[in-house]
């Protein structure tokens, strides 16, 4: 299931938070942002999440 999002924050481990449409922040971990090509995310850049039927973001990838 993919859903567009907003970085609202990256943290230096590589990870980031991002702010769903909805309004909902959800945590992606760093090999998700890794896995979409991303070296690091910027606050306020759009992607879209692909995420696991068991909800896990698996990347966060360039929207589309």
């Amino acid at each position: 299931m993919a859903e567009q999002a907003t970085v609202s924050a990256h943290h230096p481990d590589g990870s980031a938070t991002v702010l769903r449409d909805d309004g909902l922040l959800v945590d992606v971990p760093a090999a998700a942002v890794a896995e979409g090509g991303w070296r690091t995310l910027r606050p306020g850049q759009r992607v879209t999440l692909d995420r696991d039927p068991d909800g896990t973001v698996r990347a966060a990838r360039r929207p589309v």
